[in-house]
């Protein structure tokens, strides 16, 4: 840690002495640690050395959100390698609880940051989705985009693993059934949004990290807050009176979300299998 307080102080200009770090759960891919120094209190996150260019990702991903002043992530300060590990260095966030309004704050902000509009679909760097390589090439056609380097990279994904999914080779080839009279723009994207990548701060503003940020269909961001929960009617609500869902949403985030099942099948197997086969079943009985 002493090494990341010397990265800090180059970073900061400020002179930055270790005090004491104590470990922060509930990630499940790095270790995380609140960081006290002289100049203050920082998030560190460490890791393997293969990381770093994750973290360095990550990094460039904050301070794009940053950069919309729409909704509120932590800043990013450092990173690079210290004592054979990885890390990156964040603003530490006191979090407290959603408030009153809070979720409708959250639903307005998350719209006006997908009102960023990316040249094309896709991002200037690959990253990961969890610990999944997700890749970002940019592609004027969102529909080439989706079907080639989210559901059929999954797919691969699966394949080399052993399993297969009936009618993956049907889906893709009817992507476009699912678009008609839906031209979506690339909007700058949280990319892994779920009720566990956002929180409050002490004055309940919300606070979203852990992206995966890419430009794609903003449905997609949508669709991911309805697999697990977390989200409550004001959050859509404000959503919807800021930038209105289109009609077609209620089946695209069955095709969102499967991404997210195919993943999630991918790293931790289990039933996940089962429902990625369920959705794929119900969109081509559509």
């Amino acid at each position: 840690m002493k090494t990341i307080c010397q990265a800090i102080a180059k970073t900061t200009g400020r002179a930055t002495d270790f005090a004491s770090a104590s470990p922060i759960g509930g990630g499940c891919i790095n270790d995380a640690h609140r960081l006290e120094t002289s100049s203050g209190t920082f998030f560190v996150k460490q890791n393997r050395t293969s990381f770093l260019e994750a973290f360095q990702v990550e990094q460039l991903a904050l301070q794009e959100m940053a950069d919309t002043k729409t909704i509120r992530v932590p800043k990013p300060i450092c990173g690079g390698t210290a004592d054979g590990r990885a890390f990156l260095v964040l603003e530490h966030i006191e979090m407290g609880s959603p408030g009153q309004g809070s979720q409708r704050r959250a639903g307005e902000q998350l719209a006006n940051m997908h009102r960023n509009r990316g040249r094309a679909f896709g991002w200037h760097r690959d990253n990961t989705i969890g610990a999944t390589p997700q890749p970002n090439p940019f592609t004027d056609n969102w529909i080439e985009f989706y079907g080639e380097h989210r559901l059929g990279f999954q797919f691969n994904l699966a394949r080399q693993g052993g399993k297969s999914f009936r009618g993956a080779d049907d889906l893709l080839g009817r992507l476009g059934d699912y678009f008609e009279g839906y031209d979506p723009e690339p909007s700058l994207l949280h990319g892994d949004l779920w009720g566990g990548n956002i929180g409050y701060d002490e004055k309940h503003q919300p606070v979203v990290f852990d992206p995966a940020t890419y430009h794609g269909d903003r449905e997609t961001d949508l669709a991911f807050t309805e697999m697990f929960g977390g989200f409550g009617p004001d959050f859509y609500r404000a959503y919807d009176e800021a930038w209105p869902r289109d009609s077609g949403h209620p089946v695209r985030k069955k095709l969102y979300n499967l991404y997210h099942y195919l993943n999630h099948h991918n790293l931790f197997g289990g039933g996940y299998a089962g429902t990625a086969q369920a959705i794929i079943n119900d969109l081509l009985a559509h």
